[in-house]
């Protein structure tokens, strides 16, 4: 059998984006069990309510990230919101846990994608955004959108 190649997305967290400032991300494998991937390779993931957590004996864990039930599963089916290990390197992890007692800074998941056959995540270390700083981000994208609008306007015309 030929082995998979390349990377295809498989859920995204578009609100993680628009809630915190990313400081760093990193990849880290997944320990899923043989369902878990086959709902995933049907492209059926929700990152909306998950959310990444550090346990004291130096673990990470991907907890709330709904995965389905597998349709085709039998009596071993998964629980959808399950918690998931993650695989990081031990230096990762304890720099992100240092990281995360300072003040106002938490990891978050920002999607999971196969990468050579294999399901990850992308996680990332995030300060918490202020009210104000969502609206200026969003006002800055409509400017952004506006200026492109004008300057193809423009370019029309003196076609």
């Amino acid at each position: 059998m030929a082995k998979e190649q390349g990377t295809a997305m498989i859920a995204q967290n578009r609100r993680a984006r628009h809630d915190y400032a990313i400081e760093d991300t990193y990849e880290a494998g997944l320990v899923l069990t043989g369902t878990e991937v086959k709902s995933l390779r049907e492209g059926r993931a929700s990152l909306a309510e998950s959310f990444i957590s550090i346990d004291r004996r130096g673990e990470i864990w991907l907890e709330s990230a709904n995965i389905p039930e597998y349709l085709n599963g039998t009596w071993n089916n998964h629980a959808p919101k399950r918690k998931r290990k993650l695989l990081l390197h031990a230096e990762q992890i304890a720099k992100l846990a240092r990281q995360t007692e300072a003040k106002g800074y938490t990891i978050v998941p920002l999607s999971l994608y196969f990468k050579d056959g294999r399901v990850k995540a992308q996680i990332a270390l995030a300060r918490g955004k202020k009210e104000f700083d969502k609206r200026q981000a969003l006002r800055e994208e409509q400017d952004k959108r506006e200026a492109l609008r004008v300057m193809r306007y423009r370019n029309m015309r003196n076609s």
